[in-house]
C-alpha cells in the first residue's frame, strides 16, 4: 500500500493542470465562502459516494484549513484504495495566499 505525499500549493497547482481531483474536507460554510476552483466538497455524507464513483488511480489532492486534517483524510483515502494521494501543505489558507485568482465561492461555480 502506498503512502500519501505532502505537497505545497505550487506542486498541487501543477497536478491540477494535469487533471488531479481536488477534494476539500472543511465544513460546508467555509467551503461555500471560498475554495480552490473546481474542488469538490467532501464530508461524512458524501464520502461513500465519492469513493465508489472515483478513479482510484487518478491523482487526488486533499485540502483542509491549514494542512493538518488533510493528512488524516489522505491516509484514510489511501486505505480505501486510492493510489496517488496528496495532502495540501498549508491548506486552503496558504492556497488562497499563493493563488488568489484560483479561488472560487459557491455562487461562482
Amino acid at each position: 500500500m502506498s503512502e500519501f505525499k505532502r505537497i505545497p500549493p505550487e506542486q498541487a497547482q501543477a497536478l491540477r493542470q494535469q487533471g488531479a481531483v481536488v477534494v476539500d474536507i472543511r465544513d460546508p460554510q467555509s467551503f461555500a465562502a471560498g475554495h480552490i476552483s473546481g474542488s469538490q466538497h467532501l464530508d461524512n455524507h458524501s464520502l461513500h459516494a465519492f469513493i465508489t464513483q472515483a478513479d482510484l488511480d487518478a491523482p487526488l489532492i486533499v485540502a483542509c484549513y491549514h494542512g493538518n486534517s488533510s493528512q488524516s483524510a489522505a491516509a484514510y483515502l489511501v486505505g480505501q484504495g486510492f493510489s496517488d494521494v496528496y495532502s495540501l501543505d498549508g491548506g486552503f489558507e496558504l492556497w488562497r495566499a499563493t493563488f488568489p485568482d484560483d479561488t472560487a465561492h459557491a455562487s461562482e461555480e
